[in-house]
C-alpha cells in the first residue's frame, strides 16, 4: 500500500477530488495548510503599507491506496493540479507497512 500526500493550489481541489473519486478512491483527508517553495512568498500593500506573505495558503490531501492504483493516483493528481505556473505543488509518495479500521478491526487493503 502506499500514502500519498499531495500539497495543491486551493482552488484545485475540486478537480482534484472529482477525479479521484473517478477513480474509485474512498476516502481521503484533506487539511488547508500554509507554506513556501521556491515562490518564497511575496509583498502585498493594505492601506498604504507594504507587508510580507511569507506563506502560501495551500490544501494537503492525503490518501492511502494499492500498489496497483498508486500511479495512476499520481497522475490523475499532476494532470488536475497543474496550472504551469509556479506554486503548483508537490506530491510525495510512502510505502505503508500496515492499515488497520478502528471500527472492524480489518487490517491490509481491506481496511482502506
Amino acid at each position: 500500500m502506499k500514502r500519498i500526500e499531495a500539497i495543491i493550489k486551493p482552488f484545485k481541489l475540486d478537480s482534484v477530488r472529482e477525479a479521484l473519486d473517478s477513480l474509485g478512491i474512498q476516502g481521503m483527508t484533506v487539511s488547508e495548510v500554509k507554506g513556501y517553495g521556491r515562490q518564497k512568498g511575496h509583498v502585498e500593500m493594505y492601506r498604504g503599507s507594504e507587508y510580507a506573505i511569507s506563506f502560501k495558503p495551500k490544501i494537503r490531501i492525503v490518501t492511502v491506496v494499492t500498489d496497483e492504483l498508486a500511479t495512476k493516483v499520481v497522475a490523475t493528481i499532476t494532470e488536475k493540479a497543474r496550472t504551469g505556473t509556479i506554486g503548483d505543488g508537490k506530491i510525495f509518495v510512502s510505502t505503508i507497512e500496515e492499515v488497520t479500521r478502528i471500527r472492524t478491526g480489518d487490517t491490509g487493503e481491506f481496511a482502506l
